[in-house]
């Protein structure tokens, strides 16, 4: 798997990181890309945006 694809998508509600794969020229103008996802800790479908890195936990 190329890393140049790889986006790290973050809820702040969780607190819940979740790395996926991103499709360069389908979303090529896109700024930050926000996605529904199933979150494990809540355990419910909630939305995800994309990051540059990691949030660290306090």
């Amino acid at each position: 798997m190329s890393q140049d694809n790889l986006i790290t998508l973050y809820n702040s509600d969780a607190d819940e990181h979740v790395v996926t794969k991103r499709n360069k020229k389908k979303f090529a103008n896109a700024d930050k890309l926000s996605l529904v996802k199933f979150s494990k800790k809540l355990k419910k479908r909630v939305t995800f945006t994309e990051t540059k890195k990691m949030h660290k936990k306090k």
